[in-house]
């Protein structure tokens, strides 16, 4: 059966109706520059000045189109809206509200997820988000978090998936009061109440762990060997070629004569290669191919192979065309029995040694244009991921090296020298990041200065380096590279299969830091961690003799919150109700332990009245209590905390009860005991305000609003009681 429409009328005009969004979201544009207008389906921000430079193009816009309802693709942009501008008038007030802006980045995820959760219900014949119930939410998380094989079983299932399915539902839910168009019915509570993380099991499946391990040593042993093997062997020779490569493309385009040269010219340049033994150029597999479909050449002829083009450019002419080779085809044959053919670049090879010091080699055989191409790519990978592993620098920070990031070494000993980078510190800072330096070994400043190189000395200051910063593909590529027939004909060792990111990179360098004597500071700082305790996080580093004086004090603290939340149920089944924003999570809690209790009755009769059985379900609930100074704060998710919201800590896993306002907060609640502290808390205000003077308009204003919260706590406690005491008087 359909569910009633909402009968709550919806707003009439869009609170962002009309509005620029840039100075809304805070962002800063060039002069004489505005937009993009809320009212618009697509907000481009490619005009922004201080965006990430590890954006996509495709992230650097938010696409609304994909939504064809219409009403929902308004959902959707308010939605959006509220979360970059966390302090709107229509924003600050809603309960569940993030309160800490969030980036161009998740804002473009969440869009992404959006966009998928709406043709799903446009596919199950949903026209109006009023009709979505519970089943269609867990219903679509199931379908984005399984994955079904040829035989229609599930053959995996995505915690993570699942979180960020879960998140784009639920996030629809906390703002609905705020949207002009379609939204959910009131009594829709999505997944019963449960967080994302806690829900999709992704709690679970970290299990409080950090989820990004660092590399095994058998790849990361040959990975950094090979990085560095083609940063200080090869990379004079690689940039050699590649310079030799533009210089050649520079003079080709500079040729304009397309007439023959005449005999003579191509007879002196075959004089020339034939006394100093130089080869014919090959012409490259792809354009041996095109000449045959062509049909310019007869089969089996000796001068299959031979860039014509490229010995006609030498001669000053752009382009040799067929009808002359039959006039030098003879000079042509004799010339390529004697010099012979080759790829144009990496001939005569300087011989380099080994990686396994087994003897010396070539560093390359001859190659073509194509390949010389890749052996770039494969140098700026090395240098990307020499940085990444040396350096600890995340993504978004390795895509803010720019040419001269590199500062002048300082010696601060005889033959000792420090070496330092700046750039931008990007996570957790504002829109473009800050100013920052890193110090950093010889090795990694080598890399820099060749990834300078790869640019071309025309590089104007300021080009990023790592753009787009090396990625998964580029990575398998440089592997395949180095276990291929190249790779070992230099001597590397074969890198073995794994994940290897910047994210695992920076973890292993955490932990190599991390257990050296006072490793775990330097971690700190080299890492550019807030604290000292997500460094500890990364090393899995164990506390040593605190570890054992914390457990203790962890499980005197796990009982007293067992017996506080037994005390607070027993009031439950008493009639005395809690209040506060948190209050209705904590009775749908009691109502299903009760409801789980009733079926055990019918089973085993003789538990009902068992604390053990009672404790055994509350103790999951137990253990996130918190305790305030007037309130219980029951730290569920660290998303809904208001304290970290304020803060800009939203990853920390307690909260700070020094910016508890749990009269706003959704994870606090307010019991009989808090009473007096609040109505203290009343008094003692009021007579502050009695003793200020007429000047003294902002401190009183502010003393004002702390007395109105409190006595709006105070109602709240006093009317639950009130009902509380009506209840049992009517029974």
């Amino acid at each position: 059966m359909m569910p009633p429409l909402n009968p709550r009328p919806r707003r009439v005009v869009s609170p962002f109706a009309g509005a620029e969004l840039c100075p809304l979201f805070g962002f800063a544009l060039p002069p004489g520059i505005t937009g993009p207008y809320f009212d618009e389906d697509r907000w481009p921000f490619d005009a922004v000045i201080g965006l990430p430079a590890y954006l996509r193009p495709n992230q650097r816009a938010l696409d609304f189109t994909p939504i064809a309802n219409t009403e929902w693709r308004l959902t959707a942009k308010e939605y959006i809206a509220a979360l970059m501008a966390p302090r709107h008038d229509a924003v600050r007030d809603l309960a569940h509200a993030e309160r800490t802006v969030q980036t161009l980045t998740t804002c473009h995820g969440k869009l992404s997820e959006l966009i998928r959760w709406c043709r799903w219900l446009t596919e199950q014949g949903i026209t109006d988000l009023d009709q979505v119930t519970n089943y269609h939410c867990t219903a679509y998380v199931d379908f984005r978090g399984e994955k079904l094989g040829d035989d229609g079983e599930v053959v995996a299932d995505s915690a993570s998936t699942r979180a960020v399915a879960m998140g784009a539902v639920i996030g629809l839910a906390q703002y609905r009061e705020l949207f002009s168009g379609q939204k959910f019915r009131d009594g829709l509570r999505p997944f019963d109440g449960a967080s994302a993380a806690g829900g999709s099991g992704r709690s679970a499946e970290v299990g409080g762990a950090n989820k990004v391990q660092p590399l095994a040593s058998e790849v990361q042993q040959p990975l950094l060997a090979a990085v560095l093997y083609v940063i200080q062997t090869l990379a004079p020779h690689i940039l050699k070629e590649a310079e030799s490569k533009r210089q050649r493309q520079t003079a080709a385009r500079s040729i304009t004569a397309t007439k023959h040269p005449g005999r003579e010219a191509f007879l002196r340049i075959l004089e020339r290669r034939v006394e100093t033994g130089e080869p014919l150029e090959l012409m490259s597999p792809l354009a041996e191919q095109g000449a045959q479909a062509r049909v310019l050449r007869a089969k089996n002829d000796p001068l299959d192979a031979v860039s014509l083009s490229a010995l006609a450019r030498e001669c000053g002419t752009r382009q040799f065309r067929g009808d002359w080779l039959s006039d030098l085809r003879p000079e042509l044959e004799r010339t390529l029995a004697v010099v012979g053919a080759c790829a144009p670049y990496g001939r005569n090879a300087a011989e380099v040694e080994r990686a396994d010091g087994q003897g010396h080699v070539a560093w390359t055989e001859p190659l073509f244009s194509v390949e010389l191409k890749f052996l770039v790519g494969y140098l700026a990978t090395a240098c990307g991921l020499a940085v990444a592993a040396l350096a600890g620098m995340r993504h978004c920070e390795l895509g803010e090296l720019v040419v001269g990031c590199r500062q002048p070494p300082q010696e601060i000993a005889p033959g000792l020298f420090r070496y330092r980078l700046t750039g931008k510190l990007i996570k957790g800072q504002p829109l473009g990041g800050v100013r920052d330096e890193w110090v950093v070994t010889r090795e990694v400043y080598e890399a820099i200065e060749v990834a300078e190189q790869l640019l071309g000395p025309g590089a104007p200051p300021g080009t990023p380096l790592f753009h787009p910063v090396f990625c998964d593909t580029t990575y398998q590529n440089f592997r395949a590279w180095v276990n291929g027939p190249a790779g070992q004909r230099l001597g590397l060792a074969p890198i073995p299969e794994g994940a290897v990111t910047p994210r695992a990179l920076r973890r292993t360098l955490a932990v190599e830091i991390a257990y050296r004597p006072g490793g775990l500071l330097a971690a700190k700082l080299q890492l550019k961690h807030l604290s000292v305790a997500t460094t500890e996080g990364y090393a899995a580093r164990p506390g040593g003799a605190q570890a054992k004086f914390l457990a203790e004090i962890n499980e005197l603290e796990e009982e007293r919150n067992i017996s506080i939340l037994t005390d607070v149920y027993r009031d439950y089944q008493r009639g005395i109700m809690p209040s506060g924003p948190g209050a209705r999570d904590l009775i749908s809690l009691f109502t299903s332990v009760d409801g789980r209790l009733h079926e055990l009755s019918e089973l085993a009769p003789q538990l009902v009245d068992s604390d053990l059985e009672v404790v055994s379900m509350l103790a999951a609930r137990a253990r996130t209590l918190h305790l305030g100074t007037a309130n219980y704060c029951w730290f569920i998710d660290p998303a809904k905390a208001l304290c970290l919201r304020l803060a800009g800590t939203p990853d920390a896993d307690r909260p700070l009860a020094g910016m508890c306002d749990s009269a706003r907060c959704p994870q606090a609640t307010h019991h009989p005991c808090h009473r007096p502290v609040w109505q203290e808390s009343r008094q003692t205000a009021k007579v502050f305000i009695g003793s200020l003077s007429r000047r003294q308009k902002t401190e009183r204003a502010r003393l004002e609003v702390s007395v109105a919260r409190a006595e709006r706590v105070l109602a709240e406690i006093d009317q639950v009681a009130a009902a509380s005491a009506a209840g049992k008087d009517a029974i």
